[in-house]
């Protein structure tokens, strides 16, 4: 079955614990600290695979996580960072966190990191200086982020084919390109959407068949939403219609209600309507099914075809290859005119906020204060005098004294929690 959709939950690895360590030497009590600091967590990486043109590898839920990193060691030996996990999808998948778009997959070789791995803890031997000889604390590895994310598939083509089933999509992506779809003749035998490389004047595109849509695929009747999914990426259409069909205008308004009526309205797309199946009619009854379409979309480009004799094929290829040119300029064009996204300053690592969240219980947020309260190694009495020092260098013990915090309130940070000493 074809994988359009699939969820998964990613989590990339923690990073090791520094050390907490004194160098030995004969005839020495006790050396200088030698703890070492711990490797960085394992990143999760999502990155675009050609070999791949479905999401069935993520069918059922999914956890995928990086490997954590390794503890520091004596002698300021650093532990091995945590290996990386690669979630390969094919092009044209996006990757969401609830509503919010992370990246849009849809360009060749593109690669992004989607869950941040753990810093390692800092060792002792971190906190020498000329006042503190003897450091006796470690910071612990920070977790790595955990996401659990949606991928969805939109197969990236130049051309999509579009018709009612039976339409003879298939048979003609099988003739102008290098696919070898299923083919029958009977509706849906199409199931899964095909891609194929198409060669005109030597200009080659992309094009796409579009497993046959009915009337409510747009409410998600069949699996019509699902391929409907996939027209949002193309460029061009060509409305595929047969010309045996008793009642083809019918046939046409059908397909458009459908692309209308999608939660994206793909009917503005350029289109070229094609009547298939030549060979099949008499000039009679062609000429009358001609007729009828043109009546239906008034100026759309109507060719008529046979995919099995090749009839009319190089001049429908020609006039879908000049949509196609226009398009890609209209890409381009798009892109170097794309606003310079502007980076909000609540993001910074820097930024955080003091909130009361009841009677002598506070909350302090932000991802600096958060990270060091992260790796802050509660069993460490210098671990946790280091914390309020960084509290108090940062501006955030004045901030609690200006809120009204007193001696025993309890302070909130992340996941752990303190007690308030002014």
């Amino acid at each position: 079955m074809f994988a359009d959709t699939a969820t998964i939950e990613v989590k990339a690895g923690k990073g090791g614990d520094g050390r907490l360590s004194f160098r030995h030497e004969k005839y020495r009590a006790m050396g200088g600290p030698d703890g070492g600091d711990g490797g960085r967590g394992g990143d999760i990486i999502v990155r675009v695979d050609h070999n791949l043109n479905t999401l069935s590898a993520y069918r059922n839920s999914r956890i995928i996580r990086g490997k954590d990193g390794e503890a520091g060691g004596g002698n300021r030996m650093h532990g091995a960072n945590g290996e990386e996990a690669v979630v390969r999808v094919p092009q044209g998948t996006q990757v969401w966190e609830g509503e919010r778009l992370i990246i849009d997959l849809s360009e060749g070789d593109q690669e992004t990191i989607i869950a941040k791995g753990g810093r390692g803890g800092f060792g002792n031997a971190h906190f020498k200086s000329s006042t503190r000889q003897a450091p006796r604390n470690a910071e612990l590895g920070e977790r790595g982020d955990a996401y659990q994310l949606r991928l969805e598939l939109k197969m990236v083509a130049d051309v999509g084919l579009v018709g009612l089933p039976n339409a003879g999509k298939s048979t003609l992506l099988s003739v102008i390109s290098n696919a070898k779809p299923e083919i029958a003749d009977y509706p849906f035998t199409t199931l899964v959407p095909n891609l194929g490389v198409v060669d005109v004047d030597e200009y080659g595109f992309l094009v796409a068949d579009i497993p046959g849509l009915i009337e409510g695929a747009s409410q998600g009747k069949g699996l019509g939403d699902e391929f409907l999914r996939h027209i949002e990426r193309t460029a061009v259409l060509l409305h595929l219609i047969d010309a045996r069909s008793e009642d083809p205008a019918a046939d046409y308004n059908v397909i458009q209600g459908e692309l209308r009526d999608y939660q994206v309205d793909l009917s503005a797309k350029p289109q070229i309507i094609v009547l298939t199946k030549q060979e099949t009619v008499d000039a009679e009854q062609l000429k009358a099914a001609e007729k009828a379409v043109k009546k239906a979309a008034g100026k759309i480009p109507i060719f008529v075809i046979s995919a099995q004799t090749h009839a009319g094929l190089l001049p429908l290829l020609r006039a879908a290859a000049e949509l196609v040119k226009a398009a890609r300029i209209r890409h381009e064009e798009e892109l170097a005119n794309a606003a310079v996204p502007v980076i909000d300053t609540v993001d910074q690592p820097d930024f955080w906020r003091v909130t009361a969240e009841g009677e002598g219980v506070w909350r302090v947020t932000g991802e600096h204060i958060q990270g060091f309260a992260r790796r802050t190694n509660f069993e460490q009495d210098d671990a946790v005098r280091r914390l309020r020092d960084i509290l108090v260098k940062t501006g955030v013990a004045r901030e609690l004294r200006r809120q009204g915090a007193q001696d025993g309130d309890i302070i909130h940070i992340d996941d752990t929690e303190l007690s308030w000493l002014d």
